[in-house]
């Protein structure tokens, strides 16, 4: 009995869909185009992994938010601007310089449970532990925390401490971590909003340092993004740039159309439709 028992249920467990979203700022927006495009076509994904951005919007939609709410929360400037998300402290001796209370009160407002439990989907949140220099999958504990976690670009958000130990984005180790969806998913959809592209001009130092931290962010994301059984490249980033929060519904179209162009070019995706 025991023996039936372990084979339905990982034969059952084997059966959901995960989806990866990776990190990119506001390039992420085009994750909630991903989406829409995903439902519309009846694909709905049963885990959610995420990363940075990618942990926001995944963390949302985990706890039932449509995309299309979501796309209203940008509108009412809640998901819209950085500086919407971001309280600069006045001092260089802290962390970094800005915290994240208003994301982790966004989160508490939206989602007063705060717990990984009690979302209508799994989700798994990646984070860097700097103690360790790793990155982990977190799956359990205060939603706010872990998220802010995952989005704690280093230099710019406080890092986040928990047990004595500091937590940064996870997209500095891992942009795609869709590792973690193996267990659980026979198949993986991937969404990386930072596919590599060479740059054609380096005339300003922002520009190299942007350029490097995408290859960097590339590097990192190669085993993740071929765990993936498809993966799905809006190219927002042609045209944008993680700093493009005023641009949201241009990158929400890019997501949307990158995902019906793929499920078009790709049709034996449909066979995850519910």
């Amino acid at each position: 009995m025991g023996l039936i028992k372990d084979f339905f249920f990982s034969s059952t467990r084997n059966e959901s869909t995960g989806l990866c979203l990776s990190g990119g700022g506001a390039l992420g927006f085009a994750h909630i185009g991903v989406l829409q495009s995903l439902e519309d076509h009846g694909i709905y994904p049963d885990y959610i992994a995420g990363t940075s951005m990618g942990a926001i919007i995944g963390t949302f939609y985990a706890a039932g938010f449509t995309p299309q709410e979501m796309l209203q929360m940008i509108k009412d400037d809640k998901l819209y601007k950085i500086t919407k998300l971001m309280t600069f402290r006045p001092t260089f001796l802290k962390s970094g310089l800005s915290n994240h209370h208003i994301l982790r009160h966004l989160i508490l407002e939206m989602i007063p449970h705060n717990s990984f439990d009690q979302l209508k989907k799994r989700l798994q949140i990646c984070v860097v532990n700097l103690s360790k220099a790793e990155w982990e999958i977190i799956s359990e504990g205060e939603l706010d925390k872990w998220v802010a976690a995952s989005a704690s670009i280093p230099g710019v958000f406080e890092a986040i401490k928990h047990d004595e130990t500091f937590y940064v984005d996870g997209g500095l180790l891992n942009n795609v971590p869709a590792q973690g969806l193996e267990e659980f998913c026979q198949t993986i959809i991937g969404v990386d909003v930072i596919p590599h592209i060479a740059p054609v001009e380096l005339s300003k130092p922002i520009d190299t340092l942007a350029s490097s931290v995408r290859a960097m962010q590339h590097q990192n994301s190669k085993e993740g993004r071929e765990i993936c059984r498809y993966l799905i490249e809006p190219k927002a980033i042609e045209k944008f740039h993680e700093f493009s929060f005023d641009a949201y519904q241009e990158i929400y179209q890019y997501g949307y159309s990158a995902t019906t162009k793929y499920i078009v070019e790709n049709p034996e995706i449909m066979y995850l439709r519910k």
